[in-house]
């Protein structure tokens, strides 16, 4: 699935429209990584715990999002953006979003990149942001 931030994608022609689509999820620091990053950030510099965490709960946002976006036919997300917060100052919610669209290659350029993730079956960038959504 192609996923762009722009709200086009070059080569492409957005044919329908399947409205907006996203993906949540909420997470806390187990107690252990929490305590380390707490003292980790006295010094300065950049907390290795959270940096995964933040990087965990993108992927799984994403995935997500992907995922009702396939549920509802579509072939690309246009406009996708994350957003995040803080509940009660301990977890952490990471929100993505954007349209979920179905869109036909109008350029040579993308026909033969569609032509190519359809025989791969997948994009082969977006691999990592696979998730198991319940």
């Amino acid at each position: 699935m192609l996923v762009v931030t722009t709200n086009d994608i070059p080569g492409y022609e957005i044919r329908s429209v399947y409205g907006e689509v996203f993906g949540l999820t909420v997470r806390s620091l187990r107690l252990g990584a929490g305590f380390t990053a707490s003292f980790r950030s006295l010094g300065g510099g950049e907390v290795p715990e959270m940096t995964k965490l933040v990087a965990q709960s993108r992927n799984e946002a994403m995935g997500r999002m992907l995922h009702e976006a396939h549920q509802r036919g579509a072939n690309a997300v246009v406009a996708m953006r994350f957003d995040n917060g803080e509940i009660m100052q301990q977890w952490t919610e990471v929100c993505a979003y954007g349209t979920a669209v179905w869109v036909v290659p109008v350029t040579d350029d993308a026909k033969k990149q569609y032509d190519y993730l359809v025989k791969a079956g997948q994009m082969p960038h977006q691999q990592h942001y696979r998730t198991f959504v319940q």
